[in-house]
This record gives structure tokens, sequence and C-alpha cells, in this order.
């Protein structure tokens, strides 16, 4: 099974946790375009979900699309790709097992929306604005693919140590954390979010901070083996983007 190249909410360690769906194709995806985005749809989940997925979708449009005219530059908003069992994506095979994804060499996002059902019943993190963390952490990869992240994130890590290379790919994920909290901060002001909403996605953020899945998984826990982030990680850089609303406040590579 590849590994798709990019910023996954679960990442490695829900390949320990979340058991792969039987379908051994890959989905066939039927992308359409409603507005500046388009959302695969392959018969995964009902139409209600599907909706709510391209509606938080057109709310980060929305608000990256201002952060970056006010920046003097244009947001390029991503793909929003649905999936059931496994597809074909340019960064290589996605399955359900990996957790949503974003492929930074084909700008897309990729959901399986099974991993709600696991984030919900497994994780213990319920409610809307739970998924939408989700969603928006990986259009949060998608803002650092437009600004050079990754690049520079490359380009340090060929020149460091294993430890510290990893390291810097934990502060990468964890600055998609407090980018999906900035658009919170004005999807809470616009109305999206309502009271409690916040609270839904600091407990998501929790429930997949890697301290918490590997002591799930593995009975201990390694530090130095981070993907993502531990919880309280995870939930610091969540809120201070949600409280500040600033791009500013998400350099997580400083210090």
């Amino acid at each position: 099974m590849a590994l798709p190249v990019g910023g996954g909410i679960g990442g490695v360690i829900l390949l320990l946790l979340i058991s792969a769906l039987t379908g051994t194709n890959p989905t066939d995806l039927i992308d359409t375009a409603p507005s500046d985005s388009s959302v695969g749809t392959t018969g995964a989940g009902d139409d209600e979900q599907s909706k709510f997925m391209s509606v938080v979708l057109g709310s980060t449009e929305e608000t990256w699309g201002e952060i970056m005219r006010q920046r003097g530059s244009t947001y390029e908003p991503p793909v929003l790709v649905l999936f059931t069992n496994a597809t074909q994506s340019e960064c290589g095979v996605g399955q359900s097992a990996m957790g949503p994804f974003y492929c930074p060499r084909d700008r897309k996002v990729y959901l399986d929306l099974s991993f709600f059902q696991d984030l919900d019943q497994r994780f213990g993190a319920p409610g809307d604005f739970a998924q939408a963390y989700v969603i928006a952490h990986e259009v949060g990869h998608h803002v650092q693919t437009l600004t050079g992240v990754p690049e520079r994130v490359g380009a340090a890590r060929q020149r460091a140590g294993e430890r510290e290379g990893n390291a810097l790919s934990v502060r990468q994920e964890l600055q998609a954390d407090c980018y999906a909290g900035v658009w919170g901060h004005y999807a809470a002001q616009s109305g999206l979010l309502e009271p409690g909403d916040a609270e839904e996605g600091l407990r998501a953020a929790a429930a997949i901070g890697d301290d918490r899945l590997q002591r799930q998984t593995q009975g201990q826990v390694v530090p130095e083996s981070f993907t993502h982030g531990s919880s309280d990680q995870r939930v610091s850089w969540l809120r201070r983007g949600l409280e500040s609303g600033r791009v500013e406040s998400c350099n997580t590579f400083e210090g």
C-alpha cells in the first residue's frame, strides 16, 4: 500500500488504529464544479453529509480568499474528494485505514466518510465542528502548499538529523491545526459556528494526539516517533488560531 505524500489528520498512526474496509479496487471519482471547488462523489455518505462538507469547504474558501487578498496574493482553493474504501491520487493510493489526507501534487483533499464514524464512536469526538476541524486541517496543508512551507521544511529536514527532521514534520502538522483554528475564528464570526462548536473541535484535536493514539495502540508513548504532535500541542495550536484569527500567530517553527 502506497502512503500518500502530504498531511493527513491521522497519518501512519491511524494505520494501527482503524481497520481498512474490504474493497480492493480504487473508487471511481466524479468531479463536479459548483463554484471554485469541486466535490468528488463516490456514493460515500448521504446527501446531507456531502452538503455539509461542501458548506465547510466553501467557508474555508471565503476565509482564506480574504486572508490571501489582504496579504496581496490570490487563493486557489483545493478540490474536495469524497471516497469509500480506496482512491487513486497523484500521491499514491489512499485507503480508509489512512484517514483523511491532502495531496500537494494534485492539490486535493481526500476524505473517506467512514473516518467520521470512527471520530465519533472510537475517538469519542462527535459533532459537526469536529468534522469541520478535520477538513479545515487538511485545507491548512493546502495553504501551506500555496505559501511554500513544504519546500522549506523539506530543505531543512535534509540538513537535519532524523529526530530533528521528524520534529519539523510535527511542527508542520501543528501549523495546519492552527490554520484550522484561524478558519474557525472567522466561521464563528459569520455565524456558521454555534456556541459550544469550538469545544467539539478541541476535543477532536485531543482525541487524535499522537500520545493518546500510541497509548491506545502500543501501550506506551514514544515522542520521537510523533507524526502530528501530542494532544496538548494540538489543542494548544488549534486554540491559538481560534482565539487570534491571525496567520502570524501560527508560526510553529519559531523557537
